[in-house]
């Protein structure tokens, strides 16, 4: 990706980088290397949950998604919900999450790896006293798309 094309990796302040691969049937966007720093992505707060995206569809073309999930002490949870046509994988980085699996609150310890399959109801929660923090890929991509919307249900719900 070139500067011409809004590259995220320059908007965090790091110089492009070239992909050695050569030429094949994978397209070229779907090759660029993608580095972030810590900290770095697409930002959305939802109160006392974040959201940050590493990758997404711009960038996978679709293929899936890339994102952290950043849940305060105190986050409730998202509300139960189901993806028809997505499977979605958490990897617990910290804290220790409660993650909704059909009918059944899960504990997840750092470590923990959970996938879901398409149709399969969840939700995520923190009742702990400290900070946890989920990776996320949600394959295929296309999830983010919603963020804005979602981030702005989020900012009317805080101010009623």
């Amino acid at each position: 990706m070139n500067s011409a094309d809004g590259n995220r990796t320059e908007r965090a302040g790091m110089a492009p980088l070239e992909n050695s691969v050569g030429e094949d049937s994978l397209s070229h966007r779907r090759r660029d290397i993608i580095l972030l720093q810590p900290g770095k992505g697409r930002h959305y707060g939802l109160g006392l949950l974040t959201g940050v995206f590493k990758a997404d569809e711009a960038e996978t073309e679709a293929a899936y998604s890339v994102s952290e999930w950043i849940l305060k002490p105190g986050l409730n949870g998202v509300g139960r919900h189901s993806h028809i046509a997505n499977d979605e994988v958490f990897y617990v980085l910290e804290g220790v999450p409660e993650i909704l699996v059909g009918t059944c609150w899960r504990h997840c310890t750092p470590g923990t790896f959970l996938r879901i399959p398409p149709g399969v109801v969840h939700d995520f929660r923190n009742t702990g006293e400290t900070t946890a923090r989920l990776l996320n890929f949600f394959i295929p991509g296309g999830f983010e798309r919603n963020m804005p919307a979602i981030s702005a249900w989020f900012a009317a719900q805080e101010q009623v």
